[in-house]
């Protein structure tokens, strides 16, 4: 990176999707960070943040949870202060998960998701999920550094037929 670059710094990752059909159980979708050690980033997350929750330090919290989608806007929102992140995290992984109720429901079944990931005004990523329609969660973006540099983002979209416990041990894995 060049000294001009500052890297990534504050982001705010926003997720929507419509309600259920009337009469239909409700679908409620979740944002989930995994934060991993720098000296094992593909290791076990340190901590996770996700259903109305904050990291101990305070830099990534979940702000706004919803368990229906109901409402105008945005449904969910989480703010990620990486500049803020103590040296010894190398790595974020955020993500989506679907909770799992009377039956199985993919990213397809839910009508207009959208998930977007910005750093103030600037739009990093946008996926509405079609490529991972027959999954029941998925990573959405990847944010590393190497030792006290600059964050970097990776915007991918990688999906897991998982329940939301065990998406949370197997987002952060290497990708194949």
């Amino acid at each position: 990176m060049s000294s001009l670059n500052k890297g990534i710094g504050k982001v705010e990752v926003t997720l929507k999707w419509q309600p259920s059909p009337l009469g239909a159980p409700d679908h409620d979708l979740d944002i989930v960070a995994a934060t991993y050690a720098a000296d094992d980033p593909y290791g076990e997350p340190v901590y996770l943040v996700h259903f109305d929750s904050r990291s101990p330090d305070g830099t990534i919290t979940l702000n706004r949870d919803s368990k229906t989608g109901q409402g105008f806007g945005v449904d969910e929102v989480m703010t990620l202060e990486l500049e803020r992140l103590a040296d010894s995290y190398g790595r974020v992984v955020v993500g989506v998960a679907i909770q799992q109720s009377e039956a199985r429901v993919t990213f397809g079944e839910v009508a207009d998701t959208e998930v977007r990931i910005k750093e103030g005004y600037q739009e990093l990523a946008a996926n509405d999920f079609a490529v991972v329609s027959g999954a029941t969660a998925a990573t959405v973006a990847e944010f590393t550094r190497e030792g006290t540099s600059e964050w970097s983002f990776s915007d991918f979209v990688h999906g897991f037929d998982v329940d939301p416990a065990e998406f949370a041990r197997v987002m952060g894995r290497r990708r194949a």
